[in-house]
């Protein structure tokens, strides 16, 4: 085949950076670099406004070696934005695409960016336009539909763990009550991702709470008591997520602000640590409490990438590719399926971009205990080969002279 047989490429990225974002990013294009049906390979900067003020990349003036340096370097190497296309953008976007020759347009990002993908592929096909659209996942949220794991979890996850594992040392040794607030909007993988900390019996988080339980700020209060009596120290591990018995969002009564797509802000702030830490001391009636937000810390920290992670967000990206390459799909969105079995492995799959656009998945409820207040071994099982080997502690075991 030569480059006239499919065309030019366009890639992009879009929504929050993660660790391994940068492995999908070269993932295609390292694959695409030794395909002779395929032309230029462009890089958007900034997702889609990129593509409408056409401040564009050529990856193939690229040397091999650097590229592989930015497919192990967190963030999002092109830039990203948080931007839903209307049609005149749509329209602006099929003028660039066309004039540039471009046939397979792959975009890298979440559920929002899936919506995206799809509005963009729809209009290419009311205006017949010969284009070739794919979604590849990311999100450290782990909240699409039709994957068992999304690629930023796996390392956001592995953040999570090792930090909570330190707070829970710092505790320890300084005793109180410790309370981490973690991303996770409507999903609680992230948070209950704390749970892998645990190695000894009184190790914590002690208490998880997760955005699919309603949070009752009494109940709540009651067991941080019980916690602390038995073991004289409490550290909890929370999502920025968690609703009231009405469903809302309790840090969103912080935040008025919104995306483009119309999600409140919730990460940015430490009210919501605040507000938990105000409740423990004042109903409590414990003095030492201390509240961290982790915020954007989770999404790009170097030297925590988890291997698994890393290999499984380039090969979302290299068989994105090969789908679009195939022509099967004008459209779609490249899932990961976790393979039936004690060893752990998976598969890649297209899925249409409707299954994932917009809507968000929740953890399953066996993976929440009963009380609401930590998750099950179930849970554990399903994240410790995503997250890899922990650092290992030791305790002192010595009686007392």
């Amino acid at each position: 085949m030569n480059a006239k047989r499919f065309g030019n490429l366009l890639i992009a990225q879009s929504g929050g950076p993660t660790m391994v974002i940068n492995q999908s990013l070269i993932g295609v294009v390292a694959a695409a670099l030794d395909l002779q049906e395929v032309g230029k390979i462009y890089g958007a900067r900034h997702g889609i406004e990129g593509i409408l003020g056409e401040d564009l990349v050529d990856f193939r003036r690229e040397s091999r070696r650097h590229l592989e340096q930015v497919a192990q370097t967190p963030s999002a190497a092109l830039g990203s934005v948080r931007r839903k296309p209307s049609p005149e953008d749509c329209t602006a976007i099929f003028e660039v695409l066309r004039r540039r020759e471009v046939r397979g347009f792959f975009y890298i990002g979440g559920n929002d960016s899936a919506e995206t993908v799809q509005i963009i592929d729809q209009a290419a096909r009311r205006a017949k336009h010969d284009l070739v659209c794919f979604h590849i996942p990311k999100t450290i949220d782990n909240d699409l539909r039709a994957n068992d794991h999304t690629p930023g979890y796996g390392s956001a996850a592995r953040f999570v763990a090792c930090a909570l594992m330190g707070d829970d040392l710092d505790n320890r040794a300084l005793g109180g009550v410790k309370i981490d607030v973690i991303m996770g909007r409507h999903a609680g993988f992230l948070t209950a991702a704390s749970a892998l900390a645990r190695t000894a019996p009184d190790d914590g988080p002690h208490l998880i709470y997760l955005p699919e339980r309603p949070f009752d700020p009494d109940r709540f209060v009651v067991d941080v008591q019980g916690v602390v009596a038995r073991l004289g120290r409490c550290v909890v591990a929370v999502s920025e997520g968690i609703v009231d018995a009405d469903g809302q969002p309790i840090a969103a009564r912080f935040s008025q602000e919104r995306d483009s797509h119309g999600n409140v802000q919730l990460s940015g702030t430490g009210a919501l640590g605040d507000l938990l830490a105000g409740w423990i001391r004042e109903q409590g009636g414990i003095r030492r409490v201390r509240a961290d937000t982790f915020g954007y810390l989770q999404r790009t920290f170097p030297g925590m990438v988890s291997t698994v992670d890393a290999r499984e967000a380039r090969a979302v990206g290299k068989a994105a590719l090969q789908a679009a390459l195939g022509r099967r799909w004008t459209s779609g969105s490249i899932a990961i399926k976790r393979q039936a079995g004690k060893r752990y492995g998976v598969t890649f799959e297209v899925v249409p971009i409707g299954r994932v656009a917009r809507r968000t998945r929740s953890m399953p409820a066996a993976f929440i205990n009963r009380a609401g207040n930590d998750v099950t071994p179930a849970f554990v099982d399903y994240a410790r080969p995503l997250v890899g080997e922990l650092p290992v502690k030791a305790l002192l075991q010595a009686e007392r002279a």
